[in-house]
């Protein structure tokens, strides 16, 4: 538990030291003025107060990934616990922030429109229906868990079929309704749920260490499939919410579109990603300790789903009242990601088709496709839709780290602080799209019945992320020529 302990403070001493860093480098400005104080219109452009504002990021960005996505990944060994910390950190953190601050200054706008702003028309087009499928892909794969979980906690006749209209009713609603009559009333309720679990799971930690190996025991990879799952880049695309994700990019113009001062603009982006690495710490090691080692949890989940285990380890620990705290805050933690997610989505149309959404007709005509697409969309199997999203969500990462790198280097920032991950996470996607049983390799095994080797797909990902770089630095010695034009944003 020495290694765990070091994991929690190295994340909230990074939040105090390295994101101070960043909000200096980016320049974050307390007098001026924030866009809910100029198209305030009731409905997305609400001021709320601080405290609500951070649940309601953390809730948004705390899907399913930092708890069952943190169980499934710790069996990659103690590498899973170093990228959650410093991946966190170094990464995640930094493109929630930025990419909040981006729309801060652009008046709320949602991630399409401020990625397409730095790396073109053409860019913003296509991540105008990525991130738009991406969104309802989110909604579609965030019913199915809750539900699962909810059908354990309740009797027969309310099964997994009658949770799924709940709780997609409920996202409809989300969609529609101002933000502060419904998500704003029970985010705070949701919170408490989450981070009593978190909190009450931690403690228990301390109780059942025996079977918590220190990191440093044995860094192999601790799968029984290692040679066909790497660590790289297997690991990162696995444990994205917990490190970094690109759906997060996604949330944060939403609350962007709330905040009354640029001030509080470090503790809700940056600190609501510090605060869901913790989340995923503390659900790696519970799920090492619970089992009683990286064996035991490979045979339990091969034997059952990440949900069953979590209702184990709170009803377990919790005992009967705190286990069902617990399990709603990890009910709450994927629900309160797809009702946003569909928020987003209807933000995301809108904003390109230029829709005002102050009145509820409009509000309609922009979400009733969306919300027959996500429908759709759940009719495919829940391991597919799974599958596909991981590495989709990375992507999108790749995207804003590449247009915030761009930004700042065209504000003489110190844009170093993005192009590393960029080029880690562009080395990461790419390779994994090449490698990956769900990526272009199942296209080679269906035609040639060959899989991609490893080789070939890393290669092929460390080329692409270095021509990328290579384009960037065109693009900078570009600027060191040019005459700086006045940005708007800075």
């Amino acid at each position: 538990m020495i290694s765990f302990t070091i994991a929690i403070i190295v994340l909230i001493v990074g939040y105090f030291v390295y994101g101070t860093i960043v909000s200096k480098i980016f320049g974050q400005d307390p007098s001026r003025v924030t866009p809910v104080h100029t198209k305030a219109d009731g409905v997305d452009y609400v001021a709320l107060p601080t405290w609500k504002i951070f649940l309601i990021q953390f809730l948004n960005i705390a899907g399913l990934g930092p708890i069952f996505g943190a169980i499934m990944g710790v069996m990659f060994g103690p590498a899973a616990f170093l990228w959650i910390v410093f991946g966190t950190i170094f990464a995640g953190a930094v493109h929630d922030y930025l990419s909040g601050m981006l729309s801060l200054r652009s008046d709320g706008a949602s991630l399409p429109e401020i990625v397409g702003n730095q790396l073109g028309n053409g860019v913003k087009n296509v991540l105008r229906i990525f991130s738009l499928l991406l969104m309802i892909l989110v909604g579609a794969v965030f019913v199915y868990n809750p539900a699962d979980l909810l059908g354990m906690l309740t009797p027969d006749h309310l099964d997994k079929t009658f949770w799924i209209v709940v709780i997609f009713a409920y996202y409809m609603l989300a969609t529609l309704l101002p933000i502060d009559k419904l998500i704003g009333k029970l985010y705070p309720l949701f919170g408490f749920a989450l981070l009593f679990m978190a909190v009450g799971i931690m403690a228990m930690l301390y109780v059942h260490y025996d079977s918590m190996p220190e990191f440093w025991h044995n860094m192999s990879n601790q799968r029984l499939d290692a040679d066909s799952t790497p660590i790289f880049p297997m690991m990162f695309v696995s444990i994205a919410c917990g490190a970094i994700s690109g759906f997060h990019a996604t949330q944060s113009p939403m609350m962007a579109r709330c905040l009354k001062n640029e001030k509080h603009a470090r503790p809700v982006f940056y600190g609501a990603m510090v605060t869901e690495g913790v989340v995923a710490l503390i659900w790696a090691a519970a799920a090492i300790a619970f089992t009683g080692g990286y064996g035991e949890l490979q045979q339990t989940l091969g034997s059952s789903s990440p949900a069953v285990l979590v209702n184990n380890i709170s009803q377990s620990w919790l005992g009967a009242a705190g286990g069902i705290l617990a399990i709603l805050g990890v009910i709450a933690a994927p629900i309160t990601s797809g009702d946003t997610a569909l928020r987003s989505a209807r933000l995301i149309a809108s904003d390109f088709m230029k829709v005002p959404q102050h009145k509820i007709r409009h509000r309609l005509a922009v979400s009733v496709p969306i919300f027959v697409l996500c429908f759709v969309v759940m009719l495919i199997p829940y391991e597919a839709l799974w599958r596909y999203f991981a590495w989709c969500n990375q992507v999108l990462a790749v995207f804003t780290l590449w247009a915030i790198t761009v930004w700042l280097a065209s504000n003489g920032k110190a844009y170093i602080i993005t192009l590393i991950p960029a080029m880690f996470m562009t080395a990461v996607t790419t390779t994994y799209i090449f490698f990956a049983p769900e990526g272009l390799t199942a296209l080679t095994t269906s035609a040639f019945d060959t899989p991609i080797p490893y080789e070939i797909a890393l290669g092929a990902g460390l080329t692409i992320t270095l021509l990328l770089t290579g384009l960037f630095f065109k693009y900078q010695r570009g600027l060191q020529t040019a005459p700086t034009p006045p940005d708007v944003l800075a």
